[in-house]
């Protein structure tokens, strides 16, 4: 399985600094990396970054999540088919919300092949005291970033007093309190603090128990294999008695009297079938909070 890594963050809090060190890590280690790159402007400027003995996959002019989720899926297999990689980093573009990235990122068509290590959220320490004068939509996805990290990086931290770094720490604590917050000044992260991550939620049922003691799973997904037919109304019926906490399902599902399983997406409360014209393995992913409590429907 290839390990992923996501990062996250506003643009200018030190994304790419942060990715370009962990790449000379991964290779001082003998790993070789592979990278996806999503931009919003029309030229590729943070891919000067990377070096040209790393695969890369860059999206200009588009979103990793929602529309630009197809895209992400076909750069992905694009890499597992072509690239000889270790590790997979994608950079998002700092308009990117993190449970719409990580969506984007885990398909039931690969997910078996992948290990989502985490989200690592870059903060801007100064911006983050200065939040205020954000508008009222730019604050909201700043707060759903920092809140859905697995690991958050409180950068620039050579800009605050002593006092402003405290409260920069005990702030963010408040709005998550899972994650592990390391304090740095230039996005350098050890690599042994991203390989201590773990935000796929384990495939043996035995293992639930385990996974529970560990509180970075507050954000996970999991891979259901589905087993039974259903009919469209028994699936969605299903789906309804989730927790709101379930904020993403897609796959394939097995439906009685068609032929092939039916692709499958559920987001904000709305479900979508789509027909599919091969045989696709009857699988689905599920993204949420604490998702392996989750009682699937084979279990019921």
């Amino acid at each position: 399985m290839k390990d992923v890594y996501l990062f996250s963050g506003f643009l200018g809090s030190g994304k790419t600094s942060m990715l370009t060190d962990v790449l000379r890590q991964l290779k001082e280690k003998g790993l070789k990396p592979a990278v996806i790159m999503n931009e919003l402007g029309k030229l590729p400027f943070d891919s000067q970054a990377v070096d040209e003995d790393v695969p890369l996959k860059e999206m200009l002019e588009g979103c990793i999540c929602c529309s630009g989720a197809e895209k992400t899926e076909a750069q992905i297999q694009s890499l597992l088919m072509d690239a000889k990689f270790d590790v997979l980093i994608i950079e998002t573009t700092g308009a990117a919300h993190p449970v719409e990235a990580l969506d984007a990122v885990y398909s039931p068509l690969f997910a078996e092949q992948l290990n989502i290590k985490g989200i690592v959220t870059v903060a801007d320490s100064k911006l983050w005291l200065e939040r205020e004068k954000l508008t009222p939509q730019v604050r909201s996805l700043y707060l759903e970033q920092i809140r859905h990290a697995h690991l958050l990086i409180a950068n620039k931290m050579d800009l605050l007093t002593d006092a402003e770094q405290g409260k920069v720490v005990f702030e963010m604590q408040n709005v998550n309190s899972n994650a592990f917050i390391l304090q740095t000044t230039n996005g350098n992260v050890p690599l042994s603090l991203l390989e201590k991550l773990k935000a796929t939620a384990p495939r043996p049922k035995e293992d639930i128990e385990l996974a529970r003691i560990g509180s970075q799973l507050h954000l996970s997904s999991r891979l259901v294999e589905l087993k039974s037919s259903y009919t469209q109304e028994q699936f969605e019926e299903w789906v309804r008695s989730l927790p709101s906490t379930v904020y993403r399902i897609k796959g394939y599902v097995p439906i009685e009297g068609i032929k092939n399983p039916m692709l499958f997406q559920y987001a904000y409360g709305l479900v979508q079938w789509l027909p599919e014209y091969i045989h696709m393995p009857s699988k689905i992913v599920m993204i949420g909070e604490n998702i392996q409590e989750i009682e699937v429907i084979n279990e019921k």
